[in-house]
């Protein structure tokens, strides 16, 4: 029988293995530093379950929660009755993360979203397969085509929301309304003076997506868009269409450079139409041009010769200087003031003051400036709002120039009385005219029609009798021996004046272009229109006021006056001259001086 063997007694530290060879200070300093760690992993653990907690949990959120924004919808440009002029269309946009397009994406899918969005197929996979964490694949498509592009179920390709401007009245309102960018922010027109009201808000819709992106559920802080507000102008569509015919009619005649019109309802001092030539369409700008874009009205200045002798007349009128029956004499159509010779077309000897005007004449306008104070006729020029940018909204509008009235040479006096040496923008001029259709007052001007009507409340700057005086004037010119007589419109009274004023260039004016112009009243019995035309560089043959200007104020007022419920003040006579004057017909001004 085998003796059971007695275990020997053996201490922990008397095992050669296990006995421990480290120094103690060694020791100690594997113990705190094991301490001090562990310390720190519970002090990390509390920090994440606690104070740090939020962060992780929005880390964690960005991988399946994903903000949608919504934008808001651009409010609608329509004109005085409702017609709309603007307004916004759905659309959709693809956009990609190339992070998450695979590298392996198939030709296949990749030509049919080529063919779909028509983008070549190579630049389609540089776009989807890039460095860039975000990247728009393409803009304002349409609804169809953005849920086709979905249904090919690329990864890593969305679709969104956003709008597309569509303008109703394409070219013939474009330099009213104006257009906006791709990002819908004004860039022109009423779309961009009226931005702050127009546009919208977009909001944000948060939801949890799942790994291949579709929306499993919608959470609650998300915020809706607003919309923008919708505008209404006192824009006339139907009269803006005539103007629009009547400047291509009139730049078809003269073969033109350009044209602009503007007509005023001289009661509430509402824009009904604003148009330029040469236009374009706001819905298809691939090739605009900067000719194109201009709204001329407002733009661009020139002398507008004639068109300012009746407000200097008008002046004179006011303050008892003289009379409309006052004599003048012009004599032998050469007269040397200060030096300068100053011209008139003919030799019309002594006329009436009311005779300047019908005849146009520079000499006898001179001859009136001599009457007059220059503090008198730049106080004048201002209250009527030369020099002065127009405030209506309109971006670009210019103020023209109107130099300080200390400055002022006799001589510069002079032809500033007929209409050079000074500078304005066919808006302000047309505005001026108001003076004398609104009996002496002039009314705000607006391009903003009123919730309710708004009786306007105007600044008075001639008696009431001299505005009366002036329309028999204005009048004067359209009749026989006036200088528009093309500006006759059957069944109404009419008045107004031309203004030929040769173009300035850099080494003083050019002699062989034109700036032809005519500002008219209808009906002169109870005047309602201002209706300013001006056609710039007209051919030689054709380059006075009344027969570039005049037919086609004609042709706006003889088709507007009726549309607009104004009935006829005069018995249609038969001869009414509507065509353009013949080569004898009497220019209705001149240069300045020789």
């Amino acid at each position: 029988m085998q003796k059971k063997r007695q275990p020997k007694d053996v201490t922990f530290s008397a095992s050669p293995v296990l006995q421990s060879r480290m120094s103690l200070w060694r020791s100690k300093f594997v113990v705190i530093v094991i301490t001090l760690a562990f310390i720190g992993l519970v002090i990390r653990a509390f920090w994440i379950a606690g104070p740090g907690n939020g962060f992780y949990i929005a880390q964690g959120e960005k991988r399946y929660e994903h903000a949608i924004v919504m934008p808001g919808v651009r409010g609608k440009i329509e004109d005085r009755d409702g017609r709309v002029l603007a307004t916004s269309l759905p659309m959709r946009t693809i956009w990609a993360v190339p992070a998450e397009v695979p590298d392996d994406l198939s030709d296949s899918d990749v030509q049919k979203a080529s063919k779909l969005l028509d983008i070549p197929a190579k630049e389609l996979r540089t776009k989807l397969i890039g460095e860039k964490k975000f990247v728009y694949v393409k803009r304002q498509v349409s609804p169809e085509i953005g849920k086709q592009v979905e249904a090919l179920g690329i990864p890593g390709v969305y679709e969104s929301s956003e709008y597309k401007r569509f303008y109703p009245e394409g070219e013939v309102a474009a330099h009213v309304v104006g257009f906006t960018n791709v990002e819908d922010k004004g860039q022109e027109g009423m779309e961009l003076g009226e931005e702050s009201l127009l546009e919208g808000a977009a909001g944000v819709r948060r939801v949890i997506k799942d790994r291949i992106g579709r929306t499993i559920q919608d959470l609650d802080d998300s915020s809706p868009p607003r919309d923008g507000q919708d505008i209404r102008l006192t824009l006339d569509t139907r009269v803006q269409y005539i103007a629009y015919e009547a400047l291509k009619n009139a730049l078809d005649r003269t073969g033109a450079k350009a044209a602009m019109a503007v007509v005023i309802d001289a009661k509430t001092g509402q824009v009904l139409a604003l148009t330029n030539l040469p236009t374009y369409n706001p819905n298809d700008r691939g090739h605009l041009t900067g000719e194109q874009l201009r709204n001329r009205v407002f733009t661009d200045v020139f002398e507008p010769g004639s068109i300012l002798k009746p407000f200097t007349m008008a002046l004179a009128l006011d303050l008892h200087r003289l009379t409309p029956t006052t004599p003048i004499d012009t004599g032998p159509g050469r007269y040397v003031f200060e030096g300068a010779t100053i011209t008139d077309d003919s030799a019309n000897g002594t006329l009436t003051a009311a005779g300047v005007i019908q005849k146009s004449s520079n000499i006898g306008m001179t001859k009136v400036s001599t009457m007059l104070r220059a503090e008198e006729m730049w106080d004048m020029f201002t209250e009527i709002g030369l020099g002065q940018q127009p405030k209506l909204g309109f971006p670009g509008a210019v103020s023209g120039r109107l130099r300080p009235y200390k400055s002022w040479r006799r001589i510069e006096q002079a032809t500033m009385a007929y209409g050079y040496g000074i500078s304005a923008s066919l808006f302000q001029l047309a505005r001026a005219y108001t003076i004398f259709a609104n009996d002496g007052v002039m009314v705000p001007i607006s391009i903003i029609k009123p919730d309710t009507p708004v009786q306007a409340e105007g600044v008075r700057v001639i008696d009431t009798r001299t505005a009366s005086e002036m329309r028999k004037m204005l009048a004067s010119v359209v009749d026989t021996g006036g200088t528009a007589t093309t500006a006759q419109v059957a069944g109404y009274s009419i008045g107004g004046k031309t203004g030929t004023a040769y173009k300035a260039g850099a080494h003083g004016y050019d002699h062989s272009k034109y700036r032809a112009s005519f500002v008219g009243i209808a009906p002169l019995s109870a005047p309602r229109l201002v209706i300013a035309v001006s056609v710039d560089e007209p051919k030689a043959s054709q380059h006075f006021g009344g027969q570039a200007a005049g037919p086609a104020f004609a042709e706006i007022a003889s088709q507007a006056l009726p549309l607009l419920g104004i009935r006829p003040d005069l018995p249609v006579r038969p001869g009414v001259i509507l065509a353009a004057p013949t080569s004898d017909t009497p220019p209705d001004d001149k240069p300045p001086h020789g």
